[in-house]
């Protein structure tokens, strides 16, 4: 169960990124931005995760995905 400061916690992170390094998140992409920043509050220096630990993480949930392109004009958003 979270408490309020965890709350907190994880909104003072997500407004942090957004302002600092983002700056700007699309309505449509705001879901991709919140699965990073879920990744990065559960990964954190705090709970004693290393960073040799966080990549090796990272790069098994990436396995087996492509990274595929639309073509110009296939979506209305970018």
């Amino acid at each position: 169960m979270f408490t309020p400061n965890t709350i907190e916690s994880v909104f003072s992170v997500i407004k942090r990124g957004m302002v600092g390094v983002y700056q700007h998140c699309g309505e449509a992409h705001l879901h991709r931005y919140l699965a990073e920043f879920d990744f990065r509050y559960n990964r954190r220096t705090a709970l004693k995760i290393t960073d040799a630990e966080r990549t090796d993480q990272l790069l098994a949930m990436i396995e087996g995905k492509r990274l595929t392109y639309r073509r110009i004009g296939e979506a209305d958003h970018a």
